[in-house]
């Protein structure tokens, strides 16, 4: 029989275990091994079959052993101890108290998705996971970070395989009560909400539940309430599920619902007001509408505001394709805003430009999140060097008149939070050279740029270390791929060959990620003949761990997948090449540490970031990848391979395909293979070694989430909380005000006339050239506008190269006609071709940069025929 109502019956702890349960529902669990083998002494078994989860752990233990352990002195010892380390992590002093300046009295992160732990299942891939581990760095650094996000009933799909490979999606129900979850209450106990109008009288309820990540409060928003209509109470069902409706309806209450959150927590618990709001990704873009509208309801006007909250908001770009920005019809957002919806006292075209692809080569009937991000935020960012140049490229049209290496958007790379991906075998193995705590501050804050102890680690140890990681992997690896066979049907006598199934001495290769087209899934099945050859050879095999998950809609995805699960299933190499279903957060963590090389064969410059090649590294692991996002950056030979690509213009896709597999499988048979299996005078590898503590020691202290948030806080948190507090509301009104004046005026702004002290065309390097600039401000005065001279190298088009910009000074009044004059040096500071040219910018005190407002005059195309280059 089925039961007609579900609860959930909580264990009631004896009065000495009582502080289980507070840490149980902190997740710093996640990421703390005493605490975690503290839960795992309660009870061995019920551990296991918990899926090693606290909050269900204390749910299942019997009452008599619950009874026993509270008679239980060394135990209770042990409680107190992890206990009273929990509560000096909350309070103590850490990272970003010891810094000098005025920080930002907290951050408000937003994410649609949030990677923290397999006990809480509200993340897809790698934006989750990434927000994941930003949460737990700022807590390790003490940053006063607020998460806010969505609480997904289904959360993300579990994936199974059917009997001929094709991925099954299910959608297990979530219960929060079961998870690591608190409701947020008001003062009288009533659970806190959060309500977005909705056209035609209808209203959006979301519940607010609170995760406690470390010091840091994540909220997140669940509209599975009673008092929601059907159609409502499904809008937080899925991650990225349903339509373009119930994904705006998801963003919607992401970001307006999301500020209320945030609102309604910091009255409730006397949490700091964050001074900065960070989106991570456009999915959260309305934020910046409901502090507008505060602003508004407070007395400011519509532009003034939207010069307030563009002062504190940084916006974080994880795509470099349009096709990854949810887009919706215009029609559809100007249903959703106005008098009759959301943000009543918003003009909705004001609401519609702030997201309409309103520039040269747009879809202006679209409005698209990441185009409402960058235009509601300062400060913003891509999550890699290679993406941060993506990145300005593709949204270049904001700015027309720049070229794209100008285009306000800088880059902060992305890193992985090491105590959550770091074995505790490494972890144990660097605390033995350099105690407990440098070994835990090492992982969590960083800062150094060299881990220099690594060098004093015996290469017998290491060895030892690898292969004891190694032989781990191949135990899960035939646990997992025992049961997934069992889903598909396979009887027990079928499955005797999984007990010979890889082999804890071969060279092991990971590859896990999603499953879209452009992360090349099945490249390695390119030659099918020549990699059976590296999988069976008989003196230097190979063997391959492969898993990921296609996007529920992507059938070219699963067909990707049936094709690899097919090759795997031969008899032939099945015992050396396998597909583990439902990859997810429990598996990574043994797939990393346990793999000698990870692989990653992406189209170049698809891939925004990638951070799974990070946490194989920090465990040893050797990097086997096209030069894309991270890897792209750091890359050495002394860490890894670079896989050879051919992205020039004139390739198509199957003979780029065929060209980069082949070079795959190059590096393999004819680099990576012999040094693995290569053996030095005692008797280990010794070449290979060698690369292992390379990785360590100067890719590990890269790679860390405490670096990423280190650089997040000094570079942009601080700037933008600097540019908040100095946007008080006449200043907010004044820069409003100026603009409009600025652009109303900017088509009276031109370059009349230019000429410098040269007599030829050639010079010497470090010569001086007096410059001399007529300019017409029309109605603006010269401390609206700053005038530069812009010198650098020219390529074969005449095009400005790696630019030096230097401000020239106004000189006297205007003259008869109007023009202003501004004069100033021209250093010739570089060989070869060389050019420069003149140009104007408007100028304010709390513009974050000359590029902001997207204006810019420069000399006609008559006045650059008569001043010519300077040097060709």
């Amino acid at each position: 029989m089925k039961a007609i109502r579900r609860l959930t019956v909580r264990p009631v702890l004896p009065d000495p275990l009582r502080p289980l349960s507070d840490l149980a529902r902190n997740l710093r669990w996640s990421w703390h091994p005493e605490t975690r083998d503290l839960f795992q002494s309660v009870d061995p078994e019920c551990w296991t079959a918990s899926g090693r989860d606290p909050v269900r752990l204390l749910g299942t233990v019997p009452p008599a052993r619950l009874a026993e352990l509270a008679e239980d002195r060394r135990f209770l010892r042990r409680l107190t101890a992890v206990a009273d380390d929990l509560d000096h992590y909350l309070s103590g002093d850490r990272w970003y108290q010891a810094q000098s300046g005025r920080l930002p009295a907290a951050v408000a992160y937003f994410s649609p998705e949030f990677g923290i732990t397999a006990a809480l299942p509200q993340y897809s891939g790698g934006l989750g996971i990434l927000a994941g581990d930003h949460l737990k760095a700022a807590s390790d650094l003490g940053v006063p970070l607020v998460g806010v996000g969505l609480l997904y009933r289904h959360g993300y799909f579990r994936q199974s395989l059917s009997r001929d490979g094709w991925q099954q999606e299910h959608y297990p129900v979530l219960d929060p009560h079961e998870l690591p979850l608190a409701p947020l209450k008001e003062r009288d106990g009533t659970p806190a909400h959060v309500a977005l109008a909705l056209p035609g009288g209808r209203e959006l309820r979301a519940r607010v539940w609170l995760a406690r990540v470390g010091r840091v409060p994540l909220l997140l928003l669940d509209s599975d309430v009673e008092e929601n209509d059907p159609g409502e109470r499904g809008v937080t069902d899925r991650l990225y599920g349903g339509g373009s409706e119930h994904r705006l309806l998801q963003e919607m209450l992401l970001g307006i619902g999301g500020v209320r959150a945030v609102r309604t927590y910091c009255r409730l618990t006397g949490h700091a007001a964050p001074e900065v709001f960070h989106t991570n990704e456009g999915h959260a873009g309305f934020l910046g509408l409901e502090r507008i509208a505060e602003l508004c309801d407070e007395g400011l006007e519509f532009g003034a505001a939207l010069e307030a909250v563009r002062a504190g908001t940084v916006f974080t770009t994880h795509t470099p394709v349009p096709a990854g920005i949810d887009r919706f019809d215009r029609e559809l957002v100007a249903r959703h805003f106005g008098p009759d919806s959301e943000l009543p006292r918003i003009d909705v075209e004001r609401v519609l430009r702030l997201g309409m692809e309103t520039y040269p080569g747009g879809e202006p009937n679209l409005f698209n999140m990441a185009v409402m991000g960058l235009r509601l935020a300062q400060r913003a960012n891509g999550v890699s060097l290679l993406h941060g140049g993506v990145s300005r490229g593709m949204f270049a049209g904001l700015w027309p008149g720049f070229d794209a290496e100008e285009v306000p958007i800088t880059s902060v790379t992305n890193g992985v939070h090491a105590p959550t991906w770091v074995a505790p075998e490494v972890f144990r193995l660097g605390a033995r050279q350099i105690g407990v705590q440098r070994a835990e501050d090492a992982l969590a804050v960083g800062g150094s740029d060299r881990w220099d102890s690594v060098a004093d680690i015996p290469d017998q140890d290491i060895w030892e270390l690898r292969r004891t990681l190694r032989a781990q992997l191949v135990e899960e690896v035939r646990e997992r791929l025992r049961a997934s066979w069992r889903q598909r049907g396979a009887g027990t006598a079928e499955l005797g060959w999984i007990d010979d199934a890889l082999d804890p001495d071969v060279l092991t290769i990971g590859f896990a990620r999603r499953v879209p087209s452009y992360k090349r899934l099945t490249l390695m099945l390119r030659d099918r003949d020549r990699l059976m050859e590296l999988l069976l050879h008989p003196e230097r095999p190979i063997q391959i761990v492969v898993a990921g998950k296609a996007h529920p809609a992507d059938d070219g995805g699963k067909r990707l997948v049936q094709e690899l699960v097919r090759f795997a299933d031969d008899p032939r190499v099945r015992h050396r090449i396998v597909f583990l279903p439902d990859y997810g957060m429990a598996m990574a963590q043994k797939l990393y540490p346990g793999c000698d090389i990870w692989l990653n064969n992406p189209l170049r410059p698809l891939e925004a970031c990638g951070t799974s090649g990070m946490k194989a590294a920090l465990n040893g692991c050797l990097n086997l990848s096209v030069l894309d996002g991270w890897w792209d950056e750091w890359y050495q030979p002394d860490f890894g391979w670079a896989i050879p690509t051919a992205d020039g213009a004139g390739t198509d896709p199957d003979r780029r395909d065929a060209i980069e597999a082949n070079a795959l499988y190059d590096l393999l048979e004819q680099r990576i293979t012999p040094r693995f299996y290569e053996r030095g005078a005692s008797g280990l590898p010794d070449r290979w070694l060698e690369m292992v503590r390379r990785t360590l020691s100067l890719l590990g202290p890269k790679v860390l989430a405490g670096r990423m948030v280190r650089e997040y806080v000094e570079r942009l948190y601080a700037p933008a909380a600097e540019a908040h507090r100095a946007m008080d509301p006449d200043s907010a009104r004044g820069l409003a005000e100026w603009k409009a004046r600025v652009r109303a005026a900017w088509s009276g702004v031109s370059v009349d006339h230019v000429e410098t002290s040269a007599a030829t065309a050639a010079a010497e390097l470090g010569a001086t050239l007096a410059l001399r600039v007529r300019v017409r401000l029309g109605d603006l005065a010269p401390e609206d506008v700053e005038v530069q001279a812009v010198s650098g190298r020219v390529d074969s088009e005449d095009r400005i190269t790696d630019a030096a910009k230097v401000p020239l000074k106004p000189v006297g009044g205007p003259d008869l006609e109007g023009r202003w004059a501004y004069e100033g040096p021209l250093a010739l500071d570089r060989t070869g071709p060389f050019g420069y040219t003149v140009r104007v910018l408007p100028a304010h005190r709390l513009l974050a940069s000359g590029v902001e407002t997207g204006l810019v005059a420069v000399p006609s195309g008559d006045l650059v025929e008569a001043a010519g280059l300077l040097m060709r």
